[in-house]
């Protein structure tokens, strides 16, 4: 919270960048197509992984009565019946996410090469991959608040785990153990014991990302990240540009992008998004998330606290 109201102070900022980012219509130059079609194939499946992971019931009822009742043979079989199928869907998420940061890694290698002189001219010129970064960031954080809602997704995992290290202490064949493995299945918890594990997924791919192109300043994408950031502000706030979205949803589209780029910048940058000698207008930001319906950001505030 006390970074909040430290960017209150927060003015010294270069102009910013001014155009319209078209999240709905930008269609891949030649130039962009390449890396546009890997990512796509991607972006395809996020729609389908975020309406599973919204159906997703878990298996409470069966654990609560197989825990219950431990000598019942029965109820045992009935929870790990309700609980395989499960962790194959919690499998493929978390496979998913493996996807998703080497999408990233395509788009900020194309966002931040020399190709042109600046981010704001690579955002402008690129607009189709533009908007696919900005298309992981809201299905980032689209896919954390419906996990942070689901504390079912870790009682099944967890229960799951015990399950099977008591059938190995048993000697006993595990009908779907050949689905996630030890090892496998210590990565898998580890993804989920983090309280936004996309988030986190990203945050550490685009941090390896910069590790492993030395050759590039780190200013190439953490400028990239702050111009993505102004430009959702400034497209925000600006009744031009607002009045050229056909739908409502892409203001919500737009203030999730906005604040999942800010995150990114954090995590990335030395400094971070709330010093003085960030790129970033937090002042601004905020102020934007502020003068929407109090119901409609009150997640994405938090996400920033």
């Amino acid at each position: 919270m006390g970074n909040l109201l430290k960017v209150l102070t927060c003015t010294d900022l270069e102009q910013e960048p001014n155009f319209f980012l078209d999240f709905e219509n930008a269609q891949p130059t030649d130039g962009e197509r390449e890396v546009w079609e890997q990512v796509d194939l991607v972006l395809k499946d996020a729609r389908s992984i975020l309406d599973e992971l919204q159906a997703y019931k878990g298996a409470g009822q069966e654990i609560r009565e197989a825990i219950q009742n431990p000598n019942d043979e029965a109820l045992q079989e009935a929870s790990w019946a309700a609980v395989v199928p499960l962790v194959g869907k919690l499998k493929k998420f978390y496979e998913f996410s493996l996807r998703l940061e080497a999408a990233l890694h395509s788009l900020l290698g194309a966002l931040t090469n020399e190709t042109y002189d600046d981010p704001t001219q690579h955002l402008e010129r690129e607009q189709a991959l533009a908007k696919q970064f900005a298309e992981i960031l809201h299905f980032t954080l689209r896919f954390d608040e419906l996990k942070m809602t689901n504390p079912a997704i870790q009682n099944d995992f967890s229960y799951y785990r015990r399950t099977l290290s008591r059938m190995r202490i048993n000697n006993t064949q595990a009908e779907g153990e050949n689905e996630v493995n030890n090892e496998l299945a210590n990565r898998i918890s580890l993804f989920y014991a983090d309280a936004t594990p996309m988030l986190k997924t990203l945050s550490d791919g685009t941090t390896k990302f910069v590790s492993e192109n030395k050759n590039l300043p780190i200013e190439n994408t953490t400028d990239c990240l702050s111009t993505m950031a102004s430009v959702c502000k400034v497209m925000l706030e600006t009744p031009e540009y607002r009045s050229r979205f056909t739908s409502e949803e892409t203001v919500s589209f737009c203030l999730r992008v906005m604040v999942g780029v800010i995150i990114l910048y954090d995590y990335v940058h030395p400094v971070g998004a709330f010093s003085k000698s960030s790129k970033i207008d937090m002042k601004g930001c905020i102020k934007v998330l502020r003068d929407q319906p109090p119901n409609s950001v009150e997640g994405l505030l938090n996400a920033l606290r």
